[in-house]
């Protein structure tokens, strides 16, 4: 017991937090900024980070179960920092597809001149 409680104050911890950049950094953003971050660019990023965590998670359909999930203060942050990767991976992603069409479509528009 502990142990754990040990762990939860070392998550507090000032010096912890200061060695930590992406957290300073996540912390500096203004509440705009953060809204904007977080809500999905297209509606394809949406469906495939919702599938992502109903696929961590385990999908039943609502209709026919009353699930709950109950997790700790670690894990549920491993989930965030996980659905956060994803989320950069797949913007990423959907940024250089975007770049690519449109350069297929400036190299269509050269080779008819």
């Amino acid at each position: 017991m502990s142990n754990q409680s040990n762990r939860v104050s070392e998550f507090f911890d000032s010096e912890s937090e200061a060695s930590n950049l992406l957290w300073q950094y996540v912390k500096s953003l203004s509440p705009e900024t953060v809204t904007q971050l977080s809500k999905p660019s297209s509606a394809e990023v949406f469906q495939v980070m919702e599938r992502n965590i109903m696929g961590l998670l385990g999908h039943l359909p609502s209709e026919h179960f009353g699930v709950t999930i109950t997790t700790n203060r670690e894990n549920l942050g491993r989930l965030l920092a996980s659905a956060m990767m994803s989320g950069y991976f797949l913007r990423n992603a959907e940024q250089r597809m975007n770049f690519e069409v449109a350069l297929r479509g400036t190299e269509a528009d050269d080779s008819e001149k």
